[in-house]
């Protein structure tokens, strides 16, 4: 059961963000929308058709869905109702790619719906209500999106009893209510669902997806009975539609079912045949989770060469690894199949990747915990400040009042006086201000350079000790562990002997607790995975919540000789350095490709721009160093920025030492 939650978390995932359904009839439903867009309509027409096309297309074909909704946009300047719609599915559009600018779209997209009473307004202010809280979940979590879903969502569609729209919204709060265990709401919120949808709209796609929704969620109570009937009312809705996307979230559901009643044996022919559907529109994210699902059937079936292979090709597509707590979920797995398989060589190095990523993400961990700390702190420490200062501005308002009135009687020239006197002691107490400012800044920096002298020379001991620990004491203690384990597993019986597993447990908490304190900071990627995981590494660290890193991989040779691996690397790394530090980016694309003996590197970013002329009017060593690596390569580079962002193209020789 656990496992598969770990699966329905990946799933539901998949749901939020999909939030879309088509009909069940699908290619009649796309002909017909694009014969809109090209035949002889009206604007307005033709403007919700395109929208409606930049959803459909939006997680299979970005440049489409982008093209259409460019399309909509255009063609509805001059309908405020559908301006107000686009905004709605601009928010889609850009929810798996900047949820930040998501959230955004879909506030304007409220406010401006919220001129327009009918129906169809208030089901899309409904949506986009929903996809700002699945956009902030994230950062918020569930019970924020939950609270959304019936203080704001369901409200506004509620009024309208049998509507479609109503029964589409309660099934997708069941699939949140799932996803937290709330097993018996889920299908009390399904059941609202079926009772509007089964008696005014039998064919529809929203109902496949609450039959399909209502037999996961008795799947994961491990009611298999229950799941196949809805199953089964899915299976005659979606029978006529061969051609239907759909199909791969029936076969899914289907595997779950086989997987709960533990038919291990006849879920692979229902895997393949979900993995077909995926693969011919283009579902990456659910294909990769029946692989997922494929390779725990074939490790449980002892069959571990082929779960080996399986997920081994999972890490290698990356749609699930690109989440690091999935990948070192990965890097776990392949340690202990190959411990399965009595390669302990083996089963080390993928016990090493796991340990190094474990570490690395506790130690995220802990800077997000301390950065929430400090955040609290800032707060808490403002807003004393701040009543701190009304209460001087109050005490100094009574003083001010209590001189004007004295003064009053004193005449108009003892009166310009006194306000001479006061205004050159105000000159006085900004000028102290300042030069006490001015010292303070001195102070401060002399301190700043001698912690940094210390802390430097702190770091490089650390650094030796650490690499000592890791390489030597690190890597003989886990060998330790992976002879022990191999040892005990045919000398020792479990029940028997659980004094010397607790004593290997201990062991195996020791060399993590070792890799936790002295682990190499400086990342061997590069050396050890090549230069296609060494940059797409350096893009995640780069990454950040108000930053995006779209980072695409092309035709790169891993038979690079290393040196020239090392020079792009260094290239990479600096147009992204510049790109956020520099350029204040919240969008960065990053293109690798290689043709031949050439390397392309494209890099384009939406921050503020730079001088073309800044390499000869600063000092800064940067520029130079990139030119001077693009120069060893016998490349070219080629900058084009303004304020609205930076494109940078390098054109490399593999061979150019």
């Amino acid at each position: 059961m656990k496992r598969l939650l770990v699966l329905l978390s990946l799933f539901l995932s998949f749901a939020l963000q999909s939030q879309q359904i088509i009909p069940l009839d699908e290619k009649s439903y796309i002909d017909s929308l694009q014969s809109v867009t090209n035949g002889n309509y009206p604007d307005t027409s033709k403007a919700t058709a395109s929208l409606l096309l930049s959803n459909y297309y939006r997680n299979s074909d970005s440049v489409l869905s982008k093209k259409y909704l460019s399309s909509g946009k255009r063609l509805a300047q001059n309908n405020p109702f559908i301006l107000a719609k686009y905004y709605y599915y601009e928010g889609q559009y850009y929810l798996d790619r900047n949820k930040e600018k998501a959230a955004a779209s879909y506030q304007q997209s409220i406010w401006t719906l919220s001129k327009f009473k009918n129906e169809e307004s208030d089901f899309l202010q409904a949506l986009a209500w929903y996809s700002y809280g699945v956009s902030q979940k994230d950062k918020e979590g569930y019970i924020p999106l939950v609270k959304t879903m019936l203080e704001k969502s369901i409200p506004l569609v509620e009024k309208y009893e049998n509507s479609k729209n109503l029964g589409f919204l309660y099934t997708q709060l069941a699939v949140i209510l799932t996803y937290n265990a709330q097993f018996k709401k889920a299908e009390g919120y399904n059941e609202k669902a079926l009772k509007i949808l089964e008696k005014n709209y039998p064919n529809s796609a929203e109902l496949f997806f609450t039959y399909l929704n209502s037999a996961n969620n008795f799947c994961y109570q491990a009611n298999g009975d229950q799941a196949e009937k809805y199953l089964n009312k899915a299976e005659k809705l979606i029978r006529t539609y061969p051609e239907s996307s759909s199909n791969a979230f029936y076969y899914y559901s289907k595997t779950l079912l086989y997987i709960t009643r533990q038919k291990n044996e006849e879920a692979l022919p229902v895997i393949e045949k979900g993995i077909f559907y995926t693969k011919k529109y283009n579902q990456n994210l659910l294909a990769q989770m029946f692989y997922f699902n494929k390779y725990d059937i074939l490790k449980k079936l002892k069959r571990y060469k082929e779960a080996k292979t399986t997920l081994e090709n999972v890490l290698a597509e990356k749609s699930l690894a690109i989440d690091l707590n999935n990948r070192k979920t990965f890097y776990k797995q392949l340690s202990l199949l190959n411990e399965e398989l009595g390669d302990t060589k083996e089963a080390l190095v993928w016990e090493q990747k796991y340990s190094k990523l474990n570490d690395s993400l506790n130690t995220e961990n802990v800077k997000i915990e301390i950065n929430k700390l400090e955040s609290k702190f800032n707060t808490a420490e403002k807003e004393r400040k701040i009543a701190t200062l009304n209460a001087e501005k109050n005490q100094k308002d009574l003083e001010v009042n209590k001189k004007n009135s004295y003064l009053w009687g004193m005449g108009l020239v003892l009166l310009l006086a006194l306000s001479l006197l006061i205004f050159l002691f105000i000159i006085f107490r900004k000028n102290k201000k300042i030069n006490e400012q001015k010292l303070n800044e001195i102070k401060q920096k002399e301190e700043l350079s001698l912690t940094k002298a210390i802390l430097d020379g702190e770091e490089r001991e650390r650094e030796r000790i650490a690499r000592d620990l890791h390489d030597g004491l690190g890597g003989m203690l886990a060998g330790v562990k992976i002879n022990f384990s191999t040892w005990s597993s045919s000398h020792l019986n479990p029940e028997k002997d659980q004094e010397f597993y607790k004593i290997l447990g201990q062991l195996d908490s020791s060399v993590s607790e070792l890799r936790h304190v002295a682990r190499n900071l400086m990342p061997e990627s590069l050396l050890n995975f090549g230069l296609e995981t060494a940059i797409l590494d350096l893009c995640e660290f780069y990454n950040r919540k108000n930053l995006e890193i779209d980072f695409q991989a092309i035709d790169i040779d891993k038979a690079l000789p290393l040196n020239i691996q090392l020079n792009i690397y260094r290239i990479v790394q600096e147009l992204l350095a510049n790109a956020v530090k520099h350029a204040e980016a919240s969008s960065i694309l990053l293109q690798c490709s290689q043709s031949g003996e050439n390397f392309l590197i494209t890099i384009e970013d939406n921050g503020k721009g730079f001088d073309k002329n800044i390499e000869n009017t600063t000092k800064s060593m940067g520029l130079r160093n990139l030119k001077n690596r693009v120069n060893y390569l016998k490349g070219k580079m080629e900058i084009n920025s303004d304020d609205q962002g930076t494109v940078i193209n390098i054109e490399l020789s593999i061979h150019g030492e």
